[in-house]
């Protein structure tokens, strides 16, 4: 196996390992084993149990930004929709792996910032896909974590009276069009007053 081909296959162990159990315990050991390494070929890879654990979450990172991503092609009006109704649906797979990946201790140690630069991702995407100016992106940055924690509400196994998706997508993009639209209102005042 080339060194790429090993590497790409322990961050696939780690990171089918990490939807199991929360990274910080993840066994370098049990990964070595699954992979038929040592433990120490595994280090020839990754220089510590730090460095593999990070290489995970960025992989997971990574997995999410590309499985919640609008279409490239997708119109400024089809791009929220699709992020949201992706997202959501991610949750609701993946609620345990999500939370450990976003709000972890292991994940929280390793990159501290790792929630904000992850919703500074969708925020970009999410304004480029629409055509939105960059000083709209902290607009847009906030409207992610809003449809975050909808999200985590929404799949919680336990909430009572859960919405469809049909309808807690058409909430959360009418919620964007309306904090754009304030901000486009305040814009204009602005500028009438000057």
């Amino acid at each position: 196996m080339s060194p790429e081909d090993r590497r790409r296959q322990l961050l696939g162990l780690g990171l089918r390992m990490l939807v199991e159990r929360p990274i910080h315990e993840l066994s370098i050991d049990a990964v070595a084993a699954e992979a038929g390494i040592s433990r120490g070929l595994l280090f020839h890879y990754f220089p510590s149990k730090s460095a593999f654990y990070d290489a995970v979450i960025d992989a997971a990172t990574r997995r999410v930004l590309r499985t919640t991503a609008p279409d490239p092609d997708a119109t400024a009006e089809a791009a929220p929709t699709q992020f949201v109704r992706r997202f959501l649906e991610q949750i609701e797979r993946r609620r345990d792996f999500y939370l450990a990946l976003v709000y972890g201790t292991a994940s929280v140690a390793l990159g501290g910032d790792r929630v904000v630069s992850l919703r500074l991702t969708f925020a970009r995407q999410i304004a480029e896909s629409i055509g939105a100016p960059e000083s709209e992106i902290p607009l847009i940055h906030a409207w992610t974590a809003y449809v975050e924690d909808r999200a985590l509400q929404w799949s919680d196994p336990a909430a009572p009276d859960r919405v469809t998706i049909d309808d807690e997508v058409a909430h959360c993009v009418a919620a964007l069009e309306a904090l754009r639209n304030v901000t486009t209102q305040e814009r204009d005042d602005s500028s009438r007053a000057g």
